[in-house]
């Protein structure tokens, strides 16, 4: 997911994004541990996506308190 994708969307839609991309990183921790992880390289990237959103979140809570 593109930063720019991140921006454009939703306060409420963020959050949800949040939510299902940890549930998404659980369970390919789970699959990595049980052998079972087809593409390693999703976790990064799921973790990475993680991070955007918390950022775009964080800074939109800065730019409204102050």
């Amino acid at each position: 997911m593109k930063m720019l994708q991140i921006k454009e969307m939703s306060s409420a839609e963020l959050n949800s994004s949040l939510s299902d991309l940890a549930k998404e990183k659980f369970n390919l921790k789970v699959q990595a541990k049980t052998g079972q992880l087809q593409n390693s390289a999703r976790i990064k990237q799921v973790k990475s996506d993680i991070a955007r959103i918390k950022t775009e979140l964080t800074a939109r809570n800065k730019t409204v308190s102050e």
